[in-house]
């Protein structure tokens, strides 16, 4: 990627070039790993200090109070607070999409292996002759709608034939093995420790629920925007170049190895790169691919909403289709991204795309309120 920028009209100096970028120790923060090692904020007028964080909470926590000022985050945390579910509220900025795919839902093996014999998900879950107990990351996240949303397509009400609980992503393995859970939904590479120990295998990959659905986020408060909205340019052209040089099969390895430290994720290298690199066959995660990866769509914020109404955590609506695109809105930084992707020559995909989710329903953003009715399942 070439900057557009010419002698003759330089970019602005960012207002802060100093940026304090959390993130949690997951696989796909690999485009976060990439900019602060590689030092690709210089060419944008910044630098980039990253702060591992131990949870999602910690993470909207620390965004919140000012202590972060950017953070890689899912997709669903960002719009939980906005719209001020189960937590507090308020007013948050999605500047790009750092990734699409990459997670998975893994489950104990006895599970798995009903399941490979033939059985159906329901049926598998109903053997154990008890609550199934299944966790995610947090609770308006992005795993816990995928692993509401697969269930659901199984015929498992989610929250009523499952206990769904949050749990660290770094503890979910160690929680498998102890039997204290029977299977979680989170990113990678926790899938990849937890079958390395025996203790479960992964019977579906996010991208199979929802093929190239978005998850994490390069996220902040929206004043943080509206006060130094040159320097969120800046990380956004900064992270664009990140997430390019990750998408490259070779860099991949080499990123593995980074993100095997112990000040980043702490697990072994082999770990990692098999399913960064996707040398399981499943669907890889994408983290550029041109562009087409990282632009802020409104529809995808408004399908996160059109969930939360499906499993009671916000209330229904009149007019709850009208609302949901002002909300997304407001929230998905559109304007500032195609800013920032015309200065890097990166192209900007169209604003809507139709998707066929796991269960046949297509989703393209063009009548929530129809789409939500659609659904059997729900709270």
């Amino acid at each position: 990627m070439n900057s557009s920028d010419s002698p003759s009209s330089p970019a602005p100096t960012p207002e802060r070039t100093h940026v304090r970028v959390g993130f949690v120790a997951l696989s796909d923060a690999a485009p976060l790993a990439a900019a602060a090692l590689r030092d690709l904020g210089r060419r944008h007028g910044i630098t980039i200090e990253l702060c591992r964080q131990s949870s999602w909470a910690a993470v909207r926590d620390k965004l919140l109070s000012g202590e972060l000022d950017a953070a890689h985050a899912l997709y669903g945390l960002v719009y939980g607070v906005q719209l001020g579910i189960g937590g507090p509220q308020a007013d948050m900025a999605v500047l790009m999409v750092l990734n699409r795919n990459g997670q998975a839902i893994t489950l104990s093996n006895a599970l798995a292996d009903a399941i490979e014999r033939g059985a159906s998900v329901k049926d598998a879950l109903a053997s154990l002759g008890r609550t199934p107990v299944i966790a995610q990351t947090f609770p308006t996240g992005t795993h816990a709608m995928w692993l509401y949303y697969w269930l659901a397509a199984n015929g498992v009400h989610p929250l009523s034939d499952v206990r769904s609980v949050v749990i660290q992503p770094p503890r979910m393995a160690d929680a498998l093995v102890e039997g204290t859970l029977d299977g979680f939904c989170a990113g990678e590479p926790w899938h990849a420790v937890a079958h390395a120990r025996g203790a479960g295998r992964t019977v579906v990959h996010t991208s199979e629920i929802w093929p190239d659905h978005p998850e994490k986020v390069l996220a902040c408060r929206r004043d943080f925007v509206a006060l130094y909205p040159t320097t969120a340019r800046a990380l956004v052209q900064t992270l664009l170049d990140a997430c390019a040089w990750v998408d490259a099969r070779e860099h991949r390895v080499e990123i593995a190895e980074a993100l095997a430290s112990p000040e980043l994720l702490g697990v072994p290298r082999g770990l990692i790169e098999a399913r960064l690199v996707a040398t399981d066959g499943a669907p890889p995660v994408r983290f550029f691919d041109g562009g087409a990866v990282n632009y802020p769509r409104v529809s995808d914020g408004v399908w996160f909403i059109t969930q939360y109404r499906r499993w009671g955590m916000l209330p229904a609506a009149p007019d709850a289709a009208a609302e949901a695109w002002r909300e997304a809105s407001a929230v998905n930084q559109a304007a500032l991204y195609r800013q920032a992707a015309q200065a890097s020559s990166v192209d900007v995909p169209d604003e809507r795309r139709t998707a066929t989710f796991c269960d046949a329903r297509v989703w393209d953003g063009t009548d929530a309120n129809a789409y939500l009715a659609s659904f059997d399942i729900h709270a």
